[in-house]
């Protein structure tokens, strides 16, 4: 509860670090409503909005609803009191280039989601876990394996499925050591975090940037270092506290359906296309994304096609050979993939991406861009942005970032970039891989647990951007 209350105090101040949405960019006049009621009564409703966001865990309310009903609020009260100003069509071109935005990220992600779920009903992760179940390590290797695969995968896959699948051996491995999943756990969400702030496809927040142009494909890779730094220090600090020992095999054994490979060959292909689309066509990546969904969509249809053919082998081989040649006696349905995306989550960030554009066409930005980028500076400001990150969804608070567009070097670029996205590692809801975690390993982690070792967490945090001031010195 006390930390509740120190959000509520904080609140008000993080909610005015908001962007403005493409004020300039429309070339009409614009109003000032930073003292007017409609924009306190904005920040009200947003204020209560991510109140019921961040308490989904208690009440049971999916973080979609509130800030959908809050962006729609907003926009009525913007276009009522423009319309009295005879102004009517300026909420009009905002809001539609705040729905352009969203649109860009929305189809990137639910071709991005649809690859991965297409993976887990092949089972290619549960295949995985099983291989590393199965392979007889002590506490300590795994807790460093899970680790550190989520620091691998996630840069590839979003770190919220990351986290699911390491957190998925380490309860099957752990059972009811507390301590070790605990701590594992934690290294899980840090490793996690860590891995996809280096890759416009590892998290929301680079995916952000990479698609507004700002920093290149290949210029993630400089982060790779402090990402890196980011997970080894509280990973080595804590790996002294895992208990000894090696757990006992559950003997599972999960096999790939067929077109596992194929499925994973073919994400790469999406990613690759995505890739070319934006650098060598200056084209949206998300173009590439939707192109890429018809090689899976082809192949899915050829999958479809030859099931019948496939389920034959059923008369002449054993039973369990012919399951693990066919995979499953349902055929590969594309659409099912696509109807399985985190819907809930898609519309989270069209609620977040209008109510933040709401509050910044009111004018909210230029307050806190001079406090934060020209008072401050841009080093402590960007270090506030990881900080932020940890109570705050680190969407809207890099969405402000992006808006401002505040004149800043490559370096500087870089380092909002790797804070916002290990910034939510220092408490367990500061990132959605964390959340997902309380709810899997529920009475194991817990925000306590990882409060605990928040110190720890917070030193890996510092020794990555010394780390980005050291090795990418030369980007500032």
């Amino acid at each position: 509860m006390p930390f509740f209350l120190k959000t509520v105090q904080l609140l008000p101040f993080l909610l005015l670090f908001l962007p403005a949405a493409a004020c300039a960019s429309t070339g009409r006049e614009t109003l000032d409503l930073t003292r007017h009621s409609v924009g306190y009564i904005s920040l009200l409703l947003f204020l209560i909005a991510y109140l019921l966001v961040m308490a989904e865990e208690v009440t049971h309310l999916r973080k979609s609803k509130p800030v959908l009903l809050a962006a729609g609020f907003i926009w009525i009260l913007i276009a009522a009191v423009y319309a009295e100003h005879d102004l009517p069509h300026a909420a009009e071109i905002a809001i539609r280039h705040n729905i352009l935005e969203y649109a860009e990220l929305f189809f990137f992600l639910l071709v991005a989601m649809t690859y991965i779920n297409a993976m887990e009903e092949r089972l290619v992760f549960q295949t995985l876990r099983s291989k590393l179940v199965s392979a007889g390590l002590s506490l300590r290797q795994i807790f460093w394996i899970t680790g550190g695969l989520a620091f691998i995968i996630s840069p590839v896959a979003d770190n919220l499925t990351t986290a699911l699948l390491m957190c998925a051996v380490v309860l099957a491995l752990g059972k009811n050591n507390t301590k070790f999943v605990s701590l594992s756990c934690i290294n899980i969400v840090v490793g996690a975090n860590a891995g996809g702030a280096f890759s416009p496809f590892g998290d929301i927040t680079t995916l952000m940037v990479w698609q507004k142009g700002i920093v290149q494909f290949g210029q993630f890779f400089a982060l790779f270092i402090p990402s890196l730094v980011n997970w080894i220090v509280p990973a080595f600090i804590m790996s002294f506290a895992i208990p000894k020992g090696r757990p006992d095999s559950d003997g599972d054994v999960v096999s790939m359906k067929r077109g596992g490979f194929t499925v994973m060959f073919l994400f790469l292909m999406t990613i690759i296309t995505a890739v070319s689309f934006h650098n060598f066509l200056h084209i949206p990546p998300m173009a590439g994304m939707m192109m890429g969904l018809s090689y899976l969509k082809l192949y899915g249809f050829y999958l479809k096609q030859t099931h019948n053919k496939y389920m034959e082998l059923c008369d002449k081989y054993d039973t369990d050979k012919a399951d693990e040649r066919l995979g499953d006696v349902v055929a590969f349905d594309i659409f099912k993939s696509v109807a399985r995306a985190e819907w809930d989550t898609l519309f989270f960030f069209y609620g977040v991406i209008l109510c933040v554009g709401g509050l910044g066409f009111i004018g909210y930005l230029a307050m806190v861009s001079h406090v934060l980028y020209t008072n401050w500076g841009a080093t402590p400001a960007n270090i506030t942005v990881g900080l932020l990150s940890a109570v705050v969804d680190n969407i809207p608070v890099m969405f402000a970032v992006l808006t401002m567009m505040p004149e800043m070097s490559h370096g500087q670029w870089l380092l909002v970039t790797l804070t916002a996205g290990v910034g939510g590692s220092l408490l367990s809801i500061g990132s959605a891989a964390g959340v997902a975690l309380m709810g899997q390993a529920r009475g194991q982690y817990t925000f306590g647990a990882h409060l605990k070792w928040a110190p720890v967490v917070a030193l890996g945090y510092a020794a990555s951007i010394a780390v980005h001031f050291l090795v990418n010195s030369s980007a500032f």
